[in-house]
């Protein structure tokens, strides 16, 4: 194509700016008067104001129902496929499903009942506490039940009585005797003497020179509660060398001597630093026994005699 004057063929080839330039004056450009392009032959796409509609349907289509296909030569034509599936040929009928409430997601919808399962959690923790705490109730009045069964039993009860060293305070008691060298059947050369201090018999009074062959003393025993093994103490004094005498329980004689050493070590012939104690085990019967120390062949008897007394079972104080 030679450049030249082609005119303006189609409205979108007008320059609207031609007459700026000396080709489009050449083509008969005009500044624009009445809305054109300047061209002469340009189109006049000026309208006023109000004048073009915008957005409306053509008056030659033709709408259809939702989901039917409209008449041929209509404007527009929706597409077939695009419609509500229960249309088409063949389609299952839907049903609208309400969807129910909760889920945390509207107001009207309810959601889960934490006030509900918070009070449940309380009343569990409650029941146990209460539990716990008359299971304890229980276990302690248990343990008292127990402690008051042991403490009454018979056979316990029975053997504790005879020996105040067993009874608990405030507890009668059976007291066993003692008695002072002064109320002993002496034998043999025994006498009563008190020129040695220390003796805690009434008046001092202790029994000496048992330190010949025969010499003894005696102690009927009367209220021996029943038969079982006692403790037999005796308190006297020696110096020097450990002594050993024989003790007889109704006419009998003890397993084995009466050990009567020289346990506060006084130095010879200090008897008034010797005095001390020693006990036997014999079996007793219940009422009245018949207890002697002697001085027999073989015995080292150079003791002083103060007190003999009883205790109730197998004991040492």
């Amino acid at each position: 194509m030679t450049p030249g004057n082609n005119g303006a063929s189609t409205p979108e080839d007008d320059d609207p700016f031609g007459y700026l330039y000396a080709d489009g004056q050449a083509n008969g450009a005009q500044p624009p008067s009445g809305g054109g392009y300047g061209y002469p032959n340009s189109v006049n796409r000026v309208r006023a104001v109000g004048t073009r509609q915008y957005g409306q349907q053509p008056q030659n289509a033709q709408t259809a129902p939702y989901g039917q296909v409209p008449q041929q030569g209509s404007y527009s034509q929706p597409n077939a496929h695009y419609a509500a599936p229960e249309t088409l040929p063949g389609g299952a009928t839907t049903a609208q499903q309400q969807v129910p409430g909760g889920g945390g997601g509207g107001r009207g919808g309810r959601g889960p009942n934490h006030k509900g399962l918070l009070i449940g959690a309380i009343a569990v923790v409650a029941a146990v506490v209460i539990g716990i705490g008359v299971a304890m109730l229980g276990g302690d009045k248990d343990k008292d039940k127990a402690s008051d069964e042991v403490g009454t039993d018979p056979t316990q009860s029975q053997e504790s009585k005879p020996s105040p060293s067993k009874s608990k305070a405030g507890e009668s008691a059976a007291e066993l005797p003692t008695i002072d060298a002064k109320a002993l059947r002496l034998g043999g050369a025994a006498t009563l003497a008190q020129d040695v201090e220390g003796a805690q018999s009434d008046g001092g009074i202790y029994v000496g020179n048992l330190n010949q062959v025969g010499s003894s003393v005696t102690w009927t025993v009367n209220g021996v509660p029943k038969d079982g093994a006692y403790t037999v103490f005796a308190r006297y004094s020696t110096a020097d060398e450990d002594q050993e005498m024989t003790l007889t329980v109704n006419g009998k004689p003890f397993g084995s001597k009466l050990n009567m050493g020289n346990f506060a070590h006084a130095k010879d012939g200090d008897f008034a630093k010797g005095w001390t104690k020693t006990y036997a085990w014999p079996t007793l019967n219940k009422g009245t026994n018949t207890i002697t120390v002697s001085c027999a062949d073989g015995d080292k008897c150079n003791v002083l005699l103060d007190q003999l007394w009883l205790k109730a079972g197998q004991v040492k104080d």
